[in-house]
């Protein structure tokens, strides 16, 4: 990076975590709310460790480190909240992004050095899906922390990526966003607010940079994989393609 986007990406980084902190006198009350989304999903009993997640894997990146992609996923989930953890896309679904790039060499991205990976909100849950359950049964108060959460992430976000871009010279290679996983993006879903904010922060700051945001399945059960096998032309390069499918499911998530 250079110095222009060390700043930038040690700036986000201190702004995310007064904003973790800021929240976190919410834990208490998550911690209860997140013990009981799993005793309903019948999950199996797991340490239930940390209610709001810093990704502490943005810690390990120095300067040195060039950024091409931010991936966005949804929540963390059961291996990320571990204390011994707290880094996001750390299970199954992280280790089978990480084999993807490895195993795709052309791509020239190290999933642990050159991507910033961030979570449509902090908050904990062992599915996403729970987060229905915590905001129903949390009352207003939590209902608007997963709210404002959202919004934060969101504009934060579209801000770093927007910033970094600016920063880099026309002969550098532009850095993407991938926004894996988008069921709960749509109208209703648990993200439809972060969805809404994302695309309103692009508009507000910088519209060119919209381009540069793809929308994805999520790594989880091999499902980006299927997916792009299954609208895979094989006249097309590796990345020609991945960028194809990732603007046809934005068009479908956000409209033209």
């Amino acid at each position: 990076m250079t110095q222009e986007q060390w700043q930038i990406f040690c700036d986000f980084k201190k702004d995310f975590k007064q904003a973790i902190d800021e929240w976190s006198v919410y834990s208490e009350k998550l911690m209860v709310l997140q013990k009981e989304a799993a005793l309903a999903a019948k999950n199996p009993l797991y340490s239930f460790e940390t209610p709001l997640v810093y990704n502490k894997s943005l810690d390990e990146i120095t300067q040195s480190d060039e950024i091409k992609l931010i991936v966005i996923g949804d929540n963390p989930g059961k291996d990320e909240q571990l204390k011994k953890n707290n880094r996001y896309l750390v299970g199954q679904a992280g280790k089978i992004a990480q084999g993807y790039f490895e195993k795709n060499a052309e791509l020239g991205i190290d999933f642990r050095k050159n991507v910033i990976i961030l979570n449509k909100t902090p908050v904990h849950s062992a599915k996403t899906s729970q987060l229905k359950f915590i905001e129903k049964s949390g009352g207003p108060e939590i209902a608007g922390l997963l709210e404002k959460t959202q919004i934060w992430m969101a504009e934060r976000t579209a801000r770093l990526h927007i910033d970094l871009n600016q920063a880099v010279s026309k002969a550098e290679r532009p850095v993407e966003l991938w926004l894996v996983g988008y069921s709960e993006l749509k109208e209703k879903g648990i993200f439809e607010k972060y969805k809404t904010c994302l695309k309103t922060a692009y508009a507000k700051l910088s519209p060119e940079s919209w381009d540069k945001v793809y929308v994805f399945q999520h790594f989880s059960m091999n499902r980006f994989s299927i997916d792009l096998k299954d609208h895979f032309k094989e006249k097309e390069s590796l990345l020609e393609n991945i960028h194809r499918l990732g603007l046809l499911h934005k068009q479908e998530i956000f409209g033209l």
